[in-house]
C-alpha cells in the first residue's frame, strides 16, 4: 500500500510537469510568480521518481521527424551531421533570415547522395536558435527516404552565443519544462517530436548558466527518455557534466560526449566509456582520418568500441552566405573511413556495431537513472 501510494504522488506530480509544460503556450497569460511556483513544484518532483515507475516503460523506440522506428530498423546511421546552421546569434535569429525552399533544393541532392551509398538514418544536430527547422527536416525525409531525427536543448557553448535571454531567469526546472514540452506536444507547433537532446558547453570549469543547462538536460532525461548529447570543449568539461547529470540521477548510459575528439588525451575517452557514457569522435573527414583511426584503434585495445559513436559534424547550408556556402558532403565515412577501418584490421562485425548496432542503442528513447 505504501508503495502504491508513493507511485500516486509521483503521478500527481509529474502531471504537474506535464501542465507547465503546456502553460507554456500561453505563458504570457499567466502571472510571472504563478508560472515561476507551478514549475518549481513540478520540476522538484522529478527528484523523487520511484525507481521502478522510471523502469516500467514500453519497448524503447527511436523518434524520428516522421514518427517512432523500432530500433532494428534505424541501420546504418550517421550520428552527427547537419543541414542547416545559422550563427548569427540567439537574440537575432529568425527563420526570415533564410529561404526554406532554397535550403530544401541545396541540401536535397546531398542527402539522396548519402542515401544511395547505404546510410539510413541522418542525426541532424542542430538545436534551436542555431538552425533547427523541422519542417524544413521532414521535407527532405520525405523527398530523400532517409530517416532524420531531431532535437531539443539549447547550445550554452561559444561563449553562451547561442543561448535565448530567458535562459539566464528562468530556473533549470522551466528550462526542462520548455523541453518535456517539445516531446509531448511537438516542437514549434507541429506534431513533430524530438529524438534527444542536444546541448553544449565551453571548457572546464563550466558555467553557472552551462551547469543549469546540464541540469535542466538531467530533469528532461528522467521525465522522457530522451538521451543526452553534449558538445563539450575538452576533457574536464566532461567530466564535470558527467558529474552533475550522475548526482541528478541520471546514468552515464543516457550521455553522449559529443566531439570527444577535441580532447587529445585519450584516457579520458578510456574513462568515460567505462563508465557506460557513449563516447563520439564525430569530425571524421579527409583530414582527420588517421587521428580517427588512432582514437577508435584505442577503444578497440580496451574493449571499448561497444560506447563508440562515430560521425562527421559535415553539411550545411550557411545562413548569410551565397546559396548557403561550401556545403560538405556526408560521404567521407562510407567512403573513405570505413575502407581505412578495415585495412587497419577492423572486422565487419565491428564496423556494424559502431554504425549500426552503437547508434540504436544510444538513441534508443527509455529511461536511464542510477
Amino acid at each position: 500500500m505504501f508503495l502504491l501510494s508513493v507511485e500516486k504522488a509521483w503521478w500527481v506530480s509529474y502531471k504537474k510537469v506535464l501542465l507547465v509544460s503546456d502553460a507554456l503556450k500561453t505563458q504570457s497569460m499567466l502571472n510571472r510568480r504563478t508560472f515561476i511556483k507551478q514549475s518549481l513544484v513540478a520540476g522538484a518532483s522529478l527528484y523523487i521518481a520511484p525507481r521502478n515507475l522510471l523502469a516500467a516503460q514500453k519497448q524503447p523506440v527511436i523518434m524520428t521527424v516522421k514518427g517512432p522506428l523500432q530500433l532494428t530498423e534505424m541501420k546504418f546511421t550517421l550520428t552527427h551531421e547537419h543541414v542547416l546552421a545559422d550563427f548569427i546569434g540567439a537574440e537575432k535569429y529568425s527563420k526570415d533570415r533564410y529561404n526554406s525552399d532554397e535550403v530544401f533544393d541545396r541540401a536535397l541532392p546531398f542527402l539522396l547522395d548519402v542515401k544511395k551509398r547505404g546510410c539510413s538514418t541522418f542525426v541532424d544536430c542542430s538545436p534551436a536558435f542555431l538552425g533547427r527547422d523541422v519542417k524544413l527536416l521532414k521535407r527532405l525525409a520525405d523527398a530523400s527516404g532517409l530517416q532524420i531525427i531531431t532535437n531539443t536543448g539549447y547550445y550554452g557553448a561559444v561563449n553562451e552565443k547561442f543561448l535565448p535571454k530567458f535562459v539566464y531567469s528562468e530556473t533549470a526546472e522551466q528550462i526542462a519544462a520548455r523541453w518535456i514540452n517539445e516531446w509531448q506536444n511537438g516542437i514549434d507547433g507541429t506534431d513533430i517530436k524530438p529524438g534527444f537532446l542536444k546541448t553544449s558547453v565551453d571548457k572546464a570549469p563550466l558555467t553557472p548558466t552551462q551547469r543549469k543547462i546540464i541540469e535542466a538536460a538531467a530533469l528532461t532525461h528522467l521525465a522522457t527518455g530522451l538521451t543526452i548529447a553534449i558538445h563539450t570543449g575538452n576533457g574536464d568539461a566532461a567530466l564535470e557534466h558527467f558529474s552533475i547529470l550522475t548526482s541528478k540521477g541520471v546514468s552515464p548510459t543516457a550521455r553522449i560526449w559529443v566531439h570527444a575528439q577535441n580532447e587529445s588525451d585519450k584516457k579520458y575517452h578510456v574513462e568515460a566509456a567505462k563508465n557506460k557514457s557513449w563516447v563520439s569522435f564525430d569530425g571524421v573527414n579527409p583530414e582527420t582520418i588517421r587521428v580517427n583511426l588512432d582514437y577508435l584503434q584505442s577503444m578497440k585495445d580496451n574493449g571499448l568500441l561497444n560506447h563508440v559513436l562515430v560521425s562527421q559534424d559535415s553539411g550545411w547550408y550557411h545562413v548569410g552566405e551565397p546559396n548557403g556556402g561550401n556545403y560538405k558532403n556526408y560521404n567521407c565515412i562510407i567512403d573513405q573511413f570505413i575502407p581505412a577501418l578495415k585495412k587497419q584490421g577492423f572486422s565487419q562485425q565491428e564496423i556494424n556495431q559502431l554504425f549500426i548496432s552503437n547508434p540504436a542503442e544510444a538513441f534508443a528513447i527509455r529511461f536511464r537513472k542510477n
